[in-house]
């Protein structure tokens, strides 16, 4: 799969050792929302573990098939990239950037080829956004639509049909 990224963009499985960095990039994902509590930075540090090791596991718990990614740009790490890949659909699980690779069109260069798999495979392509995500947006601008309202995530869907 990394030979349809851009030249400087890349995708590697996760490791152990990744963890530390998965775990900023979780970070970084709730940084402003955090930024509205009076907790200290411990407080933070400690609830934003916490709420990565609880996702991690129910990641692993609801997608045993899935594929754990660490997105590289000039074999930097940037982001990650979890996809679970069924019969009919392909799901992203999550796909998060460091703030410094935000609005740099990698977002959009990975997901456009998760729409392009989706397309040769005739399989739809959806993913869980919190209502107030910014990348709701970019979701929609790539044709993305509502499947399901579910409160704070809303199910987007892409359609190769």
């Amino acid at each position: 799969m990394e030979s349809r990224f851009h030249p400087a963009e890349t995708l590697r499985p996760v490791t152990p050792g990744d963890i530390p960095f998965l775990l900023e990039v979780y970070a970084s994902t709730r940084a402003a929302e955090l930024s509205l509590t009076d907790w200290s930075d411990e407080q933070k540090s400690a609830f934003c573990r916490s709420q990565f090791e609880a996702q991690d596991t129910h990641y692993k718990k609801h997608y045993p098939t899935a594929e754990y990614h660490i997105v590289e740009v000039d074999g930097v790490g940037a982001g990650r990239l979890y996809v679970d890949r069924w019969f009919r659909e392909i799901r992203i699980m999550d796909i998060a950037l460091l703030p410094a690779h935000r609005g740099k069109g990698t977002g959009s260069r990975l997901l456009s080829r998760l729409v392009e798999e989706a397309t040769l495979s005739q399989r739809c392509l959806s993913i869980h956004v919190e209502r107030y995500n910014p990348a709701l947006r970019l979701y929609e601008r790539l044709g993305f639509a509502l499947k399901e309202d579910k409160g704070v995530y809303l199910l987007m869907e892409w359609n190769p049909s």
